[in-house]
């Protein structure tokens, strides 16, 4: 299986379980070995009270590209620590697009930077995540 395929096969099967990632309407968009794209057209009920897209939001955004992407070759990975800088406000009607991309991975622990962006390419926010890896996989792998 090229990590091209496992990465897909690997988001497959957890887009399957993550009913959070659906409730927010985030869309999982390109996978490969390390990197996922998300993407969230921030609707009303996203805004706080200053009318901007709430910062939990975004952090959801970048945190379910984050988990796509340390999940990709099909080891059960988690989130270990995360921190998150907001730069410009996400607004009702944006659409919003989280690149999570691999930087170092080494045994069971990994680091990622996230990047959010709306449509006109405006940076709103950057992340960076450290994951953890634990026992399993996501799906049951063939030996070749």
């Amino acid at each position: 299986m090229t990590p091209k395929a496992r990465a897909e096969r690997s988001a497959e099967a957890m887009w399957g379980n993550d009913d959070a990632s659906k409730w927010f309407g985030m869309a999982l968009g390109d996978v490969d070995e390390g990197r996922a794209v998300m993407t969230l057209t921030v609707q009303p009920h996203h805004c706080n009270g200053h009318a901007i897209c709430h910062g939990g939001v975004i952090f959801s955004l970048a945190d379910s590209a984050f988990a796509f992407a340390c999940n990709s070759r099909n080891q059960n990975t988690v989130a270990q620590h995360n921190n998150i800088s907001f730069l410009a406000p996400g607004k009702e009607g944006d659409l919003l697009t989280a690149t999570a991309r691999e930087v170092y991975r080494k045994g069971r622990s990994g680091i990622y930077d996230i990047v959010v962006e709306n449509q006109d390419g405006t940076r709103i926010a950057e992340m960076r995540g450290h994951s953890r890896a634990i026992p399993g996989t996501l799906f049951e792998e063939e030996d070749t």
